[in-house]
């Protein structure tokens, strides 16, 4: 995370009563931007008499105020040396298993460990900019907790391809999640729009097509444990933020340790329930976006946690 800059000011003796916001963007005029200054305001980190205050309160003469300025981010992706699994690999393109806790690329909150700065490291800053300096090579995303196979453009040629075919849809997207329950038929698809909680705005959820984007996922019952938990393979069509996590909640059967789509940790009786959203994905196949003629079938098995926990299920509930 960003460190920040302090400053203090202190109101001239003599001077009229002025706004906090007038006399602090004087004050910092030449270090700091006006919108930098406005952060400051918003997170609570311009304080006087050690409370926070607002950009409207009319400084007075003598009152000191104390700036906590945030650094600017990094501009692009230094590389770091941290473990890969590297499924595929050539000039163009890389294809990596992600780990589950690892982002994919640099935000707030997000430190230098992030999937881009380890793939910097280990394609030796070979990756596309054509997404912008601080997403390198990144074409789509998994996210943090969600574990397998993802494709990164190492060329811009073979970026502006590989996303062309993802808004094509002429990628096959496969996943393995362990859900809550068992679902009464062997298989099923769920074509429901997808659109932001209009309440709470870090959740998705289905809603009005007006208000959401075409969702479409396909699924399959692989194996189910007693009446408590399934494993099902899910075939996804579009890439919409949590897809496969807010599809399967609306149709009752909520994925393990996913607590913000409706996973209850008193559901596995005698059980550990995971730390972690039980997502996997599987496999990613489609034709090399610059060799004619070549197919790239990338398949990553399930981590120690997620099979770890198919074990615990079979032997507890079958």
């Amino acid at each position: 995370m960003a460190m920040a800059d302090l400053r203090i000011y202190v109101h001239p003796e003599g001077a009229e009563p002025t706004r906090a916001d007038k006399a602090l963007a004087s004050f910092l005029s030449g270090e700091f931007s006006r919108s930098r200054l406005e952060e400051s305001f918003k997170a609570g980190k311009v304080k006087a008499g050690g409370r926070a205050i607002a950009k409207r309160r009319m400084l007075l003469p003598g009152e000191t105020v104390e700036i906590e300025v945030p650094e600017l981010p990094p501009s692009e992706v230094a590389p770091a040396d941290l473990p890969l699994e590297i499924v595929y690999e050539d000039d163009d393109i890389a294809v990596v298993n992600k780990p589950a806790g690892m982002t994919v690329h640099p935000g707030n909150g997000t430190g230098g460990d992030t999937l881009c700065h380890a793939m910097m490291f280990h394609c030796e800053g070979k990756l596309s900019m054509a997404g912008g300096k601080m997403r390198p090579g990144i074409v789509h995303r998994l996210d943090r907790e969600t574990s397998g196979v993802l494709v990164m453009a190492k060329t811009d040629a073979a970026y502006y391809e590989l996303v062309k075919m993802f808004s094509e849809r002429r990628l096959v997207k496969e996943y393995l999640a362990v859900v809550s329950g068992v679902p009464t038929v062997r298989s099923g698809s769920v074509r429901k729009p997808i659109g932001r909680h209009p309440t709470f705005r870090t959740k998705m959820c289905v809603c009005d097509p007006e208000k959401g984007r075409d969702a479409a996922t396909d699924w399959t019952l692989v194996e189910k444990y007693g009446s408590f938990a399934s494993l099902i393979s899910c075939r996804i069509h579009t890439g919409r933020t949590h897809q496969i996590r807010v599809h399967m909640s609306d149709l009752g059967y909520p994925i393990l340790g996913d607590y913000t789509y409706g996973f209850q940790k008193n559901k596995l009786k005698g059980i550990a329930s995971p730390e972690r959203v039980m997502l996997h994905a599987y496999r990613l196949s489609f034709e090399h976006p610059i060799r004619a003629g070549v197919q790239i079938d990338a398949v990553a098995k399930p981590p120690k946690d997620f099979s770890g926990l198919l074990e615990v299920l079979k032997k507890a509930y079958c």
